[in-house]
C-alpha cells in the first residue's frame, strides 16, 4: 500500500520562503515520477510540480517558474517543494502525488489525475 506524508506547512509572510517535504512509502519510490499539486479555497486542484523517477526532468506550472524547485531524494524515499518568493495567491493546501503509469511530463497535462495522493499540508502566506 503506497503511503504519502507531506509535513512542511505553514503561515509565512510574502516574499517568505517555505520547504515542503514528501515522505513516500510501500512501493519502490526510485521507480516512479512524483508529483506536487495545490488546491486554494473554492477553486480547482492545480498542477505544481513534477519530478521523473531519475530527478533529470523537472516541470512546472507557469505560475510558479523561477520561485518553486522541485527535487527528490531517492536514498530517503522523499521529494521536496523548495517555495521561495512566495505570494499570497500561493495560499493552498498542498499534496504529493505518484502513479505507476504517469511520467512526470504528464503529470501537468490537465485531466491527468495521478492514483496516490498524500492527505495534504497547508501553505498560508499573508501579505
Amino acid at each position: 500500500q503506497v503511503q504519502l506524508v507531506e509535513s512542511g506547512g505553514g503561515l509565512v509572510q510574502a516574499g517568505g520562503s517555505l520547504r515542503l517535504s514528501c515522505a513516500a512509502s510501500g512501493r519502490t519510490f526510485s521507480s516512479y515520477a512524483m508529483g506536487w499539486f495545490r488546491q486554494a479555497p473554492g477553486k480547482e486542484r492545480e498542477f505544481v510540480a513534477a519530478i521523473s523517477s531519475s530527478g533529470i526532468s523537472t516541470y512546472y506550472a507557469d505560475s510558479v517558474k523561477g520561485r518553486f524547485t522541485i527535487s527528490r531524494d531517492n536514498a530517503k524515499n522523499t521529494v521536496y517543494l523548495q517555495m521561495n518568493s512566495l505570494k499570497p495567491e500561493d495560499t493552498a493546501v498542498y499534496s504529493c502525488a505518484e502513479d505507476p503509469w504517469l511520467t512526470a511530463q504528464a503529470m501537468g497535462v490537465r485531466g491527468r489525475v495521478p492514483t496516490f495522493w498524500g492527505q495534504g499540508t497547508q501553505v498560508t502566506v499573508s501579505s
